[in-house]
């Protein structure tokens, strides 16, 4: 069984998903519960097309990226240790813009 969860990038980081903004995935069913913290690993081997150091940041996103799940700020979840729902809508969001 696998648990079904919608990736959105906007803000400039779909461009580090191949300039995809949205991803209906299914996360493969693991010994543990997925969590934020496990589902970053899971992007970082999965989609990032190149330079996950512009994404991550050791084992968090990097400052800059807003992470909401079901609309509500990630802070108020607990952060890298929210275990994900079936069906919960992620959406990554970069603040940070070139000039």
């Amino acid at each position: 069984m696998t648990l079904p969860v919608k990736l959105e990038f906007s803000g400039g980081a779909e461009l580090l998903v191949n300039k995809v903004r949205s991803h209906q995935i299914n996360l493969p069913n693991n010994d543990s519960k997925w969590t934020l913290r496990s589902l970053l690993i899971w992007i970082r081997d999965n989609l990032l097309q190149e330079r996950p150091e512009l994404f991550l940041q050791g084992e968090t996103v990097r400052p800059g990226i807003l992470v909401l799940v079901n609309d509500t700020d990630w802070e108020l979840l607990g952060e890298l240790d929210y275990v994900i729902q079936e069906n919960d809508n992620i959406l990554f969001i970069s603040t940070l813009h070139g000039g």
